[in-house]
């Protein structure tokens, strides 16, 4: 673990931080009352960034909060991502600025339109400086609920105390300033973090470019790195040539390579087509391929060796790799590790084995549209 941990703050540039806390939170029915008390106990401040801002109780309930803290006199910040978010209520936004909180839109048609393709995927909590959250999960009541059937999407959360949540805190500031506003105001302590816990915290940030981010190098080094077991759980999996010779080459040296991807419910159908190229290659190299079939799958883990998880807001797709800024987090913690390899084997006991010579013989059809996809496939 400590080899990995020198060859990430190596490739990447940023420095782990110790002695945090780090809770997991398994679908809307954790996800949410966790957000919603850490709301509820700020003293001073809170920030919110977010992708998606649909519909649903949440979406109310997460307004009024914010709105009801920003009245008590609390300073309330809160960036959505203009295409994320473009079809939130209205007057949801109206209510919160009116209260008092700070609300921004994040990139929008008309002051950045080079830019409409780069969107902001992160999702970020941040309350008093010192309790950040983070992960998969959007405000919508798609995820409400305990993923218990089609209409409750499964997914995986984080609330992260101690030193590296100062780090987190900077991944809104950055976004912040680019919706026009200072770096720091009085509001701003940057305060001391206590040690909090026993896990190892690198905060990595990834903005758009031509090439990966640090996130995308971090999930390079690890796969190069991994030795026993690659666990690696995602909502949208268009590899690209890069990552099917990572996974495949770890395969190759007797890792146990195994993904778990969304299967029947998926919600954007044309992702499983520009995906379903690359299982026959993955399956030819030994890896393990589940498709979930209990809900939507949009969970986003990857656990090493049963020592280093890697978690957050990006996606196994040129467009978490490249086009989207995103956030995530590398923690080193077997207890962590332990914890999700629970909830992946829950999820693989409610999936479905994808079989090599029965993926060879799907229809036609389906290979005809996975080959008019594939050339899109990095835009995805």
């Amino acid at each position: 673990m400590h080899r990995a941990r020198t060859i990430l703050e190596g490739v990447t540039g940023a420095t782990v931080s110790v002695g945090n806390a780090v809770d997991v939170y398994r679908n809307g029915d954790e996800i949410f009352p966790a957000m919603l008390e850490c709301i509820e106990r700020a003293e001073r401040t809170i920030d919110l960034l977010t992708y998606v801002y649909w519909t649903g109780d949440i979406a109310q309930k997460m307004a009024h909060a914010l709105a009801e803290r920003a009245r008590d006199g609390l300073r309330v910040r809160v960036i959505l991502d203009a295409v994320g978010a473009f079809s939130m209520n209205s007057e949801l936004v109206e209510e919160m600025r009116e209260a008092g909180c700070h609300v921004e839109m994040f990139r929008t048609v008309d002051d950045r339109p080079t830019r409409l393709h780069h969107r902001t995927h992160r999702k970020l909590l941040v309350c008093d400086e010192s309790t950040a959250m983070t992960g998969g999960v959007g405000i919508a009541e798609e995820w409400e609920g305990d993923a218990r059937n089609p209409d409750e999407w499964r997914d995986t959360h984080f609330r992260v105390r101690g030193p590296a949540v100062r780090a987190m805190t900077a991944a809104f500031i950055e976004h912040w300033v680019e919706c026009g506003h200072p770096t720091w105001t009085d509001d701003d302590t940057f305060p001391d973090l206590d040690r909090a816990g026993d896990c190892d915290v690198l905060v990595l940030r990834g903005t758009s470019g031509p090439f990966w981010h640090d996130i995308g190098l971090a999930m390079d080094a690890l796969l190069r790195a991994a030795e026993s077991s690659i666990h690696l759980t995602t909502a949208y999996f268009v590899p690209g040539e890069r990552m099917l010779e990572l996974l495949c080459d770890a395969a190759t040296r007797g890792v146990d390579v195994q993904l778990l991807l969304p299967g029947t419910h998926l919600d954007k159908r044309v992702v499983h087509l520009a995906s379903s190229d690359d299982y026959e290659q993955l399956l030819e190299c030994g890896v393990t391929i589940h498709h979930y079939e209990q809900t939507m799958l949009h969970a986003k883990t990857l656990t090493i060796d049963g020592q280093i998880a890697l978690v957050g807001s990006a996606n196994i797709d040129e467009r978490s790799m490249r086009h989207n800024e995103e956030i995530c987090l590398a923690v080193f913690s077997e207890g962590l590790c332990e914890t999700l390899e629970g909830h992946f084997a829950d999820d693989v006991a409610a999936s479905e084995l994808i079989d090599l010579e029965g993926w060879r013989d799907r229809p036609i059809y389906k290979k005809w549209a996975e080959a008019i996809v594939n050339p899109i496939q990095d835009l995805l």
